[in-house]
């Protein structure tokens, strides 16, 4: 029997229901050729029984070292010429396997490619509708040939990947070991082709929070540390120069918005008022509906009166806005087609707080950059002293 052509990797910790989800859109998949591994992160609920009940080959781990680990371990096990990695919260199309599979046919020299989210996630609420549609924008707005890799659902050929040595067992939690596989790859004159026909169902139910936290800690901040570490700024995705003058434009509205609160310290509330709206109406419920719409009138009030106090400081807000807007008008126009009016008046604020995040991610990354050349040079003088003294 000949060995499969794809082997799908994917890692999960404790998220049998979504993992269910994901097992059947495989096994629904037709494909020629392949393979599923499941490598179970230490799990301590219902993953690994689900997994039995679905048939699918298990990797047990007994201690949790995280998704980058947990993928290099399906590796290792895996005997198909390409590997496919896919979330344990993704739900793949039909013909998933069969484009992947199809593109490596074609084009035997291609070494990794990647996907992207479609614009149907799972999960209605408004910020996991967000959250989901801003990475289909970005992927589907960025060069075919990549400079970085994905793995949610990113293939790559079995023997390179071993060759490179997987992902970075570094990262012992979802963060961007897959992007540090990708600067690899590319710093090693590797192909990655960013395959924007290929695209998967995100399953996860993302919240106010949930984005903050990832954004910054697992995303903003080693990723501006894995781009001092290789003195590289790709012009693509999410750092194009239109984000970056975004980031100007928002980080100067906080500056702006913080001299005003100086001098009349309610200011401050309006900008509190508008995300605890977002994160009510984010709820679902009647009761969050409501707080939510009286806090967005409490917000209109707010900059009525804000305006009054602060003419000219409210014009140079609104124009921040309008060149943040005027920049990234790609972006909201294709909001506007996929959810209409109303949902962009939701997307404004949220993309101004994630560009105005985005800078604090930059500034935390670059001080812990700073702080480790300095201390690698504190100990090569150490050393240095050392064996002088020794001589």
């Amino acid at each position: 029997m000949s060995p499969p052509f794809l082997s799908v990797i994917v890692p999960v910790h404790n998220d049998p229901e979504r993992l269910r989800a994901c097992l059947a859109s495989l096994a629904a998949a037709g494909a020629a050729r392949y393979e599923v591994i499941v490598v179970d992160d230490a799990s301590t609920d219902a993953t690994r029984a689900t997994v039995g009940e679905m048939g699918v080959p298990l990797i047990c781990l007994e201690d949790r070292v995280g998704p980058a680990s947990a993928r290099n371990r399906g590796a290792e096990r895996a005997a198909g010429q390409y590997l496919l990695f896919i979330d344990a919260d993704i739900s793949v199309r039909p013909d998933t396997l069969e484009q992947v599979a199809a593109a490596f046919t074609a084009d035997p020299a291609l070494d990794a490619l990647f996907g992207s989210y479609d614009t149907a996630p799972a999960e209605l609420n408004l910020l996991s509708q967000y959250k989901n549609l801003f990475h289909h924008f970005v992927h589907q707005s960025g060069r075919e040939d990549a400079s970085t890799f994905w793995s949610g659902c990113g293939a790559i050929r079995r023997a390179l990947f071993l060759e490179m040595g997987g992902f970075s067992a570094g990262y012992g939690r979802p963060s961007i070991e897959d992007i540090e596989l990708g600067a690899r790859l590319r710093g090693a004159g590797r192909r990655i082709a960013l395959r924007k026909d290929i695209q998967v169902t995100h399953l996860k139910r993302w919240t106010f929070w949930g984005i903050l936290r990832s954004d910054v800690w697992d995303r903003g901040v080693p990723w501006t540390r894995l781009l001092l570490r290789e003195r590289s700024l790709p012009n693509d995705l999410n750092l194009r120069l239109s984000q970056r003058v975004s980031a100007l434009f928002a980080w100067s509205l906080v500056l702006l918005l913080a001299a005003g609160a100086w001098w009349w310290a309610p200011l401050l509330l309006l900008p509190t008022a508008v995300f605890l709206a977002i994160a009510a109406a984010d709820r679902g419920t009647a009761g969050a509906r409501a707080l939510g719409t009286a806090l967005a009138l409490f917000s209109v009030v707010g900059l009525v009166a804000a305006g009054l106090r602060f003419r000219g400081g409210m014009l140079a807000a609104a124009a921040l806005v309008l060149g943040i807007v005027a920049v990234n008008r790609a972006f909201y126009a294709f909001f506007l087609r996929e959810r209409g009016p109303r949902f962009v008046l939701v997307v404004l604020p949220m993309h101004i707080l994630y560009y105005a995040y985005s800078g604090l991610a930059l500034a935390i990354g670059a001080g812990g950059h700073l702080r480790d050349r300095l201390l690698a040079r504190a100990r090569r003088w150490r050393r240095v002293s050392l064996a002088s003294r020794s001589n």
